[in-house]
């Protein structure tokens, strides 16, 4: 019995990516005041991660600075503003495929605080509760704590407001063990 081998003929096809190209979604930040803890976030989607974050122009103000989250979708801005002013920079993102997206901000920060915020709330029905946390974040769903301890009661005025900036607002319970409740469903304000 004879054994015939025939030469093997492989064809292969590269087909161009279509993926998405990547995009920031932030089209506006919250302005701040001097001297008052500052957080933003710019968010980005689409093409492949990871991304690379960048100020392309401008300047930030100053006692702000960036940072990558760690899934690099997101551009974190933090920090407590030094000086009052307007201040412009447009941020830049590159996906893994090349593709830049570029969106240009303008962020004010006033002297000082010209407005407050008064929260109010439903007390926890839960006889354990030894006091509440208040968040407020951006966009309802990047938090940060403002409350430099556990508020005893139901009320809590916010006076670190920023003139022309959306807020929003959640509250957790705190039991007498330090368990934190899940937090309330998120309630924005607008600053004139």
């Amino acid at each position: 019995m004879k054994l015939f081998l025939f030469p093997l003929i492989l064809s292969v096809f590269a087909a161009p990516c279509m993926a998405s190209l990547v995009g920031i979604t932030t089209k506006s930040l919250p302005n701040g005041t001097v001297n008052t803890p500052y957080s933003a976030v710019i968010n980005a989607s689409g093409g492949c991660t990871p991304y690379k974050w960048t100020i392309a122009s401008g300047t930030l103000p100053g006692g702000l600075s960036k940072t990558e989250s760690t899934s690099t979708t997101s551009l974190d801005l933090s920090g407590t503003p030094t000086a009052a002013g307007t201040y412009s920079f447009t941020a830049s993102v590159k996906g893994c495929g090349g593709h830049v997206s570029e969106v240009s901000y303008t962020l004010t920060i006033q002297p000082a605080a010209e407005h407050v915020v008064d929260l109010s709330w439903d007390a926890s029905t839960s006889n354990n509760i030894s006091g509440y946390n208040v968040y407020r974040g951006p966009d309802g769903s990047t938090w940060q704590k403002i409350n430099a301890s556990l508020v005893a009661s139901t009320l809590y005025d916010d006076s670190t407001v920023a003139n022309g900036s959306t807020y929003y607002y959640a509250v957790t319970a705190v039991d007498i063990d330090g368990d934190e409740s899940c937090k309330t469903p998120a309630v924005g304000v607008v600053i004139p």
